[in-house]
Order: C-alpha cells, then structure tokens, then sequence
C-alpha cells in the first residue's frame, strides 16, 4: 500500500490549522511575529529608497539607519496620521504600504482580542465557572418546584443573614436566572447563583461544589420518561464522587414511584431522605375528600411563613407528663416527643419525659419557644358527646391519572364495608386489584362535559374528587381542564340547592385563585405540598421522622373533628380546655378551623395552627378541632 507524502503546501497548512486551534493567546503571538516581519521588511526597503532619494529636505539626514526606518514603519503601522509630512512619491508609497499594513494588523489584533472576550462572555453566561460559596443550599436539577422551594429557603434563611442557593440544571442559565427573577419576587438576604451543567456528570457537578452545601435537593426532572432513574443517578454522582468530602452529606430528593425507594436507599443510605411525591399526594388528597380544610393544616405546618415544627429539650419538664408539658407552653403547640431517638406523635398522655427527651412542638420562631405558667383548663365546658359511627360512604372521581391507584388503596383503608367508589376519565378501563372495602365501578367519558356529569347525578355523592391530568397534558391546560369541572359542578350545586364536598388536585399553585370561585371544599396543590416538604427536610434533616410518622399508614394522623365533640355548645372557653378534652380521646389538640371563613383566602379558609392558648372563644355549628389521632 502506498502513501503520498504530503507537500510543502500541506504541511504547512496543517502546522497553521494546529496554531490556531491553540486559542486567542496562539493567534496574537502570530500576529505578532508577522507585525514583527512586516515591519521589519518593509523598514529596510524604505532604509533603501531613502537613501536613492536625494534633496529629501523633510526626512533630515540621510545617514538614518536601518533600525531607525524600522521604527518609523512600526509607528506608521500603529498610527496612520503620521504619515501626513511625508514627501518624495517613492517613500511616501511605501508608507502608503505599511501603513496600510498596519491598519489590517491592528484590525486583526481588535479581532482577535473581541472575540476572545466575546468567547469569555459567552462562557461566563453559560455559567461555568466553580461556585465558591460556603454552607450554602444546593438544588439539582429543575422543574417548576424550583420556585417554591427558592422562597421558602429564602424565607428561612432571614434569621440567617447572608446565605446562598445554587442551583445546577441542565438548562440555559440566563433562561433560568429569567424564570427566577419572574417567579421569586422577595429574595430578602439570599444570594441565588445559576450554573449550567449536567448534575449527572461528575465534573459538571463540581462546578456547583456540592462538598460544602449545607444540604442538597435532588428534583425529578418534568419532562423525562423516567424521573426517579435521573434522581437516583444524580444522587450516586454526590455520594459516589471521588472529590466526596469526610463527613456525611445531607440529601433530600423527589421519587415518583414507591417501587424505586429501595433502589434509593441504597444508593443514598444514610445520607439522603426521600419523598414520595405521588404516595405523598395520593394519601393527602383522600384524606382531604374526608376533612375538608386539611392540606391548608399541611400546607401550614410545612411552609416557613407561619408556624412551624420545631425540637426543642426542656430539662425543667423532665419527670413530667406529656399532658403537663402540652400546658406548659401558651405560644406553642406540643405535638410529639423524642424518646431515645424515636419520634412519637400523640404518645399517651401520661407518657412521662426524661432526661435527653425532646419535645416537638409547632411555634411561630425558634425564640417563640418559652416555658410558661401551665393553664387551667375549664373541665365544665368539656363536652360528653360521642361520636357518630362511620356509614358507607359514595365517592366519584373525576380524572385519572397514575396516584388513582395509591388513592384507591388509601381509601378502602378509611372506609367502612359496603362504600362505593366511581371512577369517570377519557381513558381506558384500567384494572383494580380487588379491594377489602370498596366497591369501585368505571366509565369511560370526558369529566369536563357537562352532559356526562348531569347524567351521573354527581350531587347525590357524599365526596368528589377532581384529578389533574398532569401526566398526558401540561401544567396549564390540565388546570384549565381541572377549572372547567370545578365550574360545572358549581353550578349543579346551585341549581340542586346542595353543598357539594368537592376537592380538587391542582399542578401550579397560581391557578388555585382562579379556582376559588368555582366554591370547592379544598385544593391540593401538588407542586407546591411537595416542594414545602424538601424545603422542610433540607433545613432539618430531623423532621424526616416527624413527616414519616404522619404520612405513614400506622402513626398519627391530622384530623379535622366536629368542634361538639370538645366543647360544649356555647361555652366560651380557651385552647387549654380543648386540650384537655382531647386528652380524654387519646388526641393531641394543635388548632381548629372556623367554618364562616372556609372559602376566605385572606382568613386562611378559617384554619388556626397553634393558637394563644388563653384566648377564649366559642365555637360554632359547623367549626372544627385539628387534632392528632390513632386512625
């Protein structure tokens, strides 16, 4: 097999290819040497022409060398005006020349140096550079949670002074710095810093520095066939990484399907927690169809605008009762202890504290937290009323999408034998496991046409449920959707003269306003109850156990109750006497819901999360006590 071998043209070619893929700095050395070569030519030429030239009275003495004609030509090519004295037609074409020369050189030179710093711009707008920060919040990945996980953080970050959030998405950052800057009005003292890059990749991750965060959240990605792949990777590119820092990582990340949670774990063992975002939202929204007003108590506890969970160790209790440390705070709401690092909601009672025991309280601030002179409660306006025992109950389901199933589970678990349950979506019939106490029929049909839902008699049903389609259609239009159902049921409401108990699933948290004059009991928020828990959990890795022992299926759960059942009619009373009153049903009182103003945003559709105990109030047909109970 022959070769040619390659000419001088070629080779010379290549070598200048090579050159020039060296950068800016390459391209002006170059530039240089060939200024150098230009000017020094083009000087000793005119050197020789000077001194063809006789009677030259402008240029002085013909004994200039030739470094001296050199530098002339130099300045020529630096500054064309000094061309301007020259006579004698052979020399001034020559400067003609160089100067000419000069004018493509430093043209190049402005090229050269413009682009370099137009590149450097570029690469500073991708945001590539390595973040610096120190104990900062990092976010990996995006969807639309980035938003209300920013200003939760943000808003939990006051008491803090200067902090920091970054986030790493692979996305454009000016389009994401825009987005921000759209949806987060109040940064207060937060710095927000954007990098691009892939979280899945190790050396696009360290551009983030995530060995320093003070806590990392991994989010599930809106738009890929598999979410929970991308957070599992993700969350391996951390704690595998083989720049890993000594000590451990604190990691919350989004898991759409309970099936992955034990490929989770294994990859994040001790250092990530979880949230099931579907099972999470499932279980809410049923408990929702039940009580009316709860994912405002959720939405209340979870959020850092109002109250909040806190920990907190008081040895002055320490061989005291759980009842007598719930009396013991008037700004607070006792709702749990810490015994031996377990975390127990609504233990007994008479459960007492020791040493190294913590209380899990609701407060409005960490220094809200105060011991106070225990209140007395009025055990005369205790109420005696028993309650109703559960009948079976219909429910209609409008919409599907893949959380129906993990609804349905939790549902047969509320409901007693007998309940019934009818699915109406646009889809197929997908097949249901057998369940122990629903019976549940479907029918294909579009829940938005007003025909298909006259024709189910949707106010003769005990609950309502409203799906979003956020799986097959964007945020938008499956709230639009969701809008046009709500309306429709509305007016059968009017028109029948009934009080329907409707809740409703919707994706962004900006439509839920729109909504309300559609009148329904209560919107789930999806998004944003999600985004509050990994806000949550990324502050305090300890609330991880509080939340597992509230959306598990065997610990204690909120509940929204008659107000009858505590206090008797009419009396007015303080907080301390409804606690004593749950006391006696094994709950634990934390708030109450006023039903005058459970359509009122501005009243927080009447919802009261730790409330002064020693204000009194009566209560009123209608009106709940929040408690925390044993299902």
């Amino acid at each position: 097999m022959s070769t040619t071998k390659p000419s001088l043209g070629e080779r010379l070619r290549y070598w200048f290819d090579n050159w020039m893929a060296r950068g800016p700095i390459a391209l002006m050395a170059l530039l240089g040497l060939a200024t150098v070569v230009f000017v020094a030519v083009l000087g000793t030429i005119a050197w020789i022409v000077l001194n063809l030239i006789r009677d030259d009275d402008n240029l002085g003495d013909n004994s200039l060398g030739p470094l001296d004609l050199i530098w002339r030509s130099l300045m020529r090519t630096l500054d064309p005006g000094t061309m301007g004295g020259d006579q004698e037609w052979p020399f001034r074409i020559m400067m003609l020349i160089v100067t000419i020369g000069g004018l493509v050189i430093v043209a190049s030179l402005i090229g050269i140096v413009s682009g370099a710093f137009d590149s450097k711009v570029e690469e500073l707008r991708k945001g590539r550079s390595r973040v610096l920060e120190d104990n900062h919040t990092l976010i990996l990945g995006w969807s639309t949670k980035v938003f209300p996980i920013v200003r939760e953080i943000c808003t939990a970050n006051e008491s803090r002074g200067r902090s920091a959030i970054v986030i790493l998405a692979d996305r454009d950052k000016v389009e994401m710095e825009d987005d921000i800057k759209a949806q987060v009005t109040n940064l207060g003292t937060t710095k927000i810093i954007v990098r691009s890059g892939d979280p899945m990749n190790l050396a696009e991750l360290e551009v983030a520095n995530p060995h320093t965060a003070r806590s990392i959240i991994v989010l599930a990605p809106e738009d890929g066939d598999d979410p929970d792949s991308t957070v599992i990777k993700t969350t391996l590119a951390v704690t595998n990484n083989p720049n890993r820092k000594d000590g451990k990582y604190h990691i919350v990340g989004e898991l759409q399907e309970p099936g992955n949670l034990e490929a989770a774990r294994l990859v994040g063992r001790d250092e990530a927690h979880w949230v099931l975002s579907t099972e999470l939202i499932s279980r809410i929204t049923v408990q929702t169809c039940r009580q009316s007003g709860l994912s405002v108590v959720y939405s209340e506890l979870l959020d850092f605008d109002g109250a909040e969970i806190y920990f907190t160790e008081q040895p002055s209790l320490v061989g005291r009762t759980y009842f007598d440390a719930q009396l013991a705070f008037a700004d607070s709401t006792v709702m749990g202890l810490v015994q031996g690092g377990k975390v127990t909601l609504n233990p007994s009672a008479d459960a007492v504290l020791a040493a190294g025991d913590l209380i899990v309280v609701i407060a409005e601030d960490d220094d809200t937290i105060r011991l106070s002179e225990p209140g007395v409660p009025e055990l005369a306006h205790v109420s005696a009323a028993a309650i109703t025992p559960e009948l079976p109950e219909t429910t209609l389901m409008l919409g599907y999408n893949e959380g129906l199933r993990l609804m349905l589970v939790e549902l047969d678990q509320y409901s007693v034998p007998r309940s019934r349950v009818t699915i109406v979506a646009d889809v197929d019939e997908p097949g249901f496991d057998p369940f122990t106490n629903l019976d549940v029929t479907f029918q294909k049909g579009d829940p938005t046409s007003r025909k298909v839902l006259d024709a189910l008699y949707a106010h003769e049903y005990d609950h309502i449920i409203v799906l979003a389609a956020k799986e097959t259609l964007p945020a938008q239009r499956a709230d639009a959707k969701t809008l046009i159902t709500l309306l429709h049921l509305r007016d059968i409401a009017e028109q029948k003269n009934v009080d329907l108990n409707v809740v409703s699933e919707m994706i962004d948290d900006r439509n839920r306003e729109l909504a309300e004059v559609t009148q329904a009991d209560d919107f789930i928020v999806s998004d944003q109850l999600i985004s509050l828990m990994l806000s949550q959990v990324s502050e305090n890795k300890r609330l991880t156990d509080v939340f597992d022992e509230l959306f598990s299926a065997s610990g204690a759960e909120i509940y929204l109750r008659p107000a009858e059942l505590y206090v008797a009619d009419g009396a007015d009373t303080d907080f301390y006497t409804v606690l004593e009153a749950a006391r006696r049903r094994g709950e634990t009182a934390i708030g109450y819901r006023i039903e005058k103003h459970a359509r009122s945003s501005e009243h927080l559709y009447g919802v009261t999360v730790n409330p002064q105990k020693h204000a009194t109030r009566a209560f009123a047909p209608g009106d709940k006590i929040i408690v925390l109970s044993e299902r």
